[in-house]
């Protein structure tokens, strides 16, 4: 089951990013952030009317994704970029396929024009899969800009428009 995220789900929340940023590459973090740090980025992107999902399984989360704007600046208020992070005793069990398509709606009826995936490393064909199959396409490769693990690390782009022909609608409220 698939829905918005609360305020309960945060420990859940932590934990899944924390295995992320203590064993991949999917974030460029080094240090997990605690429970608070994950509950205040939560705050601010429902504050934006932003979504944040999680899916439920057997009555706990097993992965959660979310949309923050795509960069500050205001000529970039009309693009999103996603984030999707899956337990990692859940990875490809369709998890991801389960949320990304409902956020996509999400970001879609939120009024937004384009949304972004930036994908932490080139080694991450799970995530470029995922993607794709929702309609991403590559759009370039950032060459090792990130440094984890005593390697550099690569970021993958993918752009995918959220209404036809790239457009999106002018109701939005960042």
């Amino acid at each position: 089951m698939v829905r918005p995220s609360t305020d309960a789900d945060i420990p859940a929340i932590a934990e899944i990013y924390g295995y992320h940023v203590e064993h991949g590459v999917a974030s460029f973090e080094t240090v997990p952030p605690d429970e608070a740090e994950m509950a205040r980025r939560r705050c601010e992107v429902l504050k934006r009317g932003l979504p944040w999902l999680v899916a439920e399984t057997e009555g706990s989360v097993k992965g959660y994704a979310y949309a923050t704007p795509y960069r500050s600046r205001a000529a970039y208020r009309f693009t999103l970029e996603d984030s999707i992070y899956i337990h990692p005793a859940h990875i490809g069990r369709g998890i991801g396929s389960a949320l990304l398509p409902q956020l996509i709606a999400r970001c879609r009826e939120f009024g937004a024009r384009q949304l972004i995936a930036v994908i932490g490393d080139t080694d991450n064909p799970a995530s470029i899969r995922l993607h794709a199959r929702f309609g991403f396409r590559y759009v370039g490769t950032l060459n090792a800009v990130g440094f984890k693990f005593d390697r550099w690390l690569d970021t993958v782009l993918m752009q995918r428009p959220l209404g036809p022909d790239g457009e999106g609608t002018l109701n939005f409220r960042l």
